[in-house]
């Protein structure tokens, strides 16, 4: 046959990082398991899927063994967290193989049987979208029914007689802090920057910080708090970093130093540890790219993970440098420095309703800083700006132009929208 250009197809093979886990592996290089889908060398590991060998039942490398593997593989991680027996799985002996040629037409087998023609690769098609479909169009969830809490786990009495026993002797004074052994690790490992106007932060901790006003500067003061949204403490922690900022930077100040408010949920005291260090990782770059020490704060414990922070910002003491909501001018241009819809997107998120390109997307702009937006407004002269979070675009327009004693109008057209958000929007899905 004449060919423009040749694709050699091998079989499959193991990865090659898979030889340096010490599992043991099948002559193809990969993980040999038993018929519960656990690997030979340790029964706490599983693999399923491409990566797995069934040592009892060996079998091609196909979608549908893969597939298939998910119910089971699911069902023995729940058994084996409870301590109860695992259950066996014993794969297909036949299944049907369907390969598209490329050109709307496909060929077909299982077993001894074989067929093709365009109304197989018409088949596949249905096939395929109906499967993609599962991972795009989820059911709806009951109200109530989102939230960051893990799942429950069935107790016997006596394990539950022990965890009503340890929840109901959690103290509720002094504002359910988090222990102090989990407290200094998690923030002993933090290295947040340091000021020379900082006399007393969190390299010598106290019962109160003490700063340093220079001559000339006045103070500002701001608080932010809210619940966690994303199940990535790390994320989390600069999104809540990045908020707290956000209104120090839209009065015309640079931030000097934060006290961290934290809430995160009762359990293993490692488990608590882990969760402060890396949400409190996320932070500390927002706040030392910012130049902001942490000094201090307070934790608590709480049914849902939330953090937030006192800021403290500097501004000129003649006041000539700050920007207030109620210093519009007729004749201004009104500008966003980012664009806006993650209300929306957040609350299609909570119902299974938005893409995951979409609220990466909105993760990344949460994530980037307006300090140099800020810093670029001062030096045009801006006079007025605010913070646009929590009362949308309208809400927070009608609190400068209020004051200001202007009109505003808005070109639709050119306002910025993240993706996806013109989609929730319109299904009626709003924050």
């Amino acid at each position: 046959m004449d060919a423009d250009e040749i694709v050699w197809v091998t079989r499959a093979g193991g990865a090659p990082w898979l030889r340096a886990t010490g599992l043991a592996l099948d002559a193809d290089g990969f993980i040999q398991v038993s018929d519960t889908l656990q690997t030979l060398t340790d029964p706490r590991v599983f693999a399923a899927g491409d990566i797995a060998s069934m040592v009892n039942h060996p079998r091609e490398k196909a979608g549908v063994f893969a597939v298939r593997q998910g119910p089971p593989l699911a069902e023995n991680l729940r058994r084996a967290v409870e301590g109860r027996a695992l259950k066996p799985y014993c794969p297909q002996r036949r299944w049907l193989a369907l390969i598209s040629t490329g050109d709307r037409y496909a060929v077909a087998s299982r077993g001894a049987l074989g067929f093709q023609g365009a109304w197989v690769w018409r088949w596949k098609d249905w096939i395929d979208r109906r499967f993609m479909r599962k991972f795009g169009e989820f059911p709806q969830m009951e109200a109530g029914t989102a939230s960051t809490a893990p799942s429950s786990v069935q107790l016997g009495e006596e394990e539950a007689a022990q965890a009503l026993s340890a929840v109901a002797m959690r103290c509720g004074g002094c504002g359910a802090k988090v222990g102090a052994t989990v407290l200094s690790r998690a923030l002993g490992a933090l290295h947040p920057v340091d000021r020379d106007d900082v006399l007393i932060g969190l390299h010598a901790p106290d019962d109160a910080a003490v700063v340093r006003v220079p001559p000339g500067k006045a103070m500002v003061h701001t608080v932010d708090f809210f619940r966690a949204f994303i199940d990535d403490p790390y994320i989390f922690g600069k999104v809540a970093a990045n908020h707290a900022l956000g209104d120090i930077y839209a009065m015309g100040a640079e931030a000097q130093s934060a006290t961290a408010i934290v809430t995160v949920p009762a359990g293993l005291e490692a488990k608590q540890e882990d969760l402060l260090f890396q949400m409190m990782s996320g932070a500390i770059e927002v706040l030392n790219d910012a130049n902001c020490a942490l000094v201090g704060g307070h934790t608590g414990e709480g049914r849902e993970l939330a953090l937030g922070f006192a800021v403290n910002g500097l501004v000129d003491e003649d006041m000539t440098s700050v920007m207030r909501k109620s210093g519009m001018r007729p004749g201004d241009v009104l500008i966003l420095t980012k664009p806006i819809g993650t209300g929306t997107l957040f609350a299609a998120h909570a119902l299974l309703k938005a893409r995951g390109r979409w609220i990466d997307a909105a993760l990344v702009s949460m994530c980037q800083s307006n300090r140099l937006g800020a810093q670029c407004l001062r030096e045009y002269g801006a006079t007025a700006c605010t913070d646009l979070t929590g009362f949308g675009l309208l809400g927070h327009l009608v609190e400068m132009t209020r004051p200001s004693g202007v009109d505003s109008e808005l070109n639709l057209s050119a306002l910025p929208v993240l993706e996806g958000a013109e989609e929730t929007a319109a299904a009626g899905i709003l924050s």
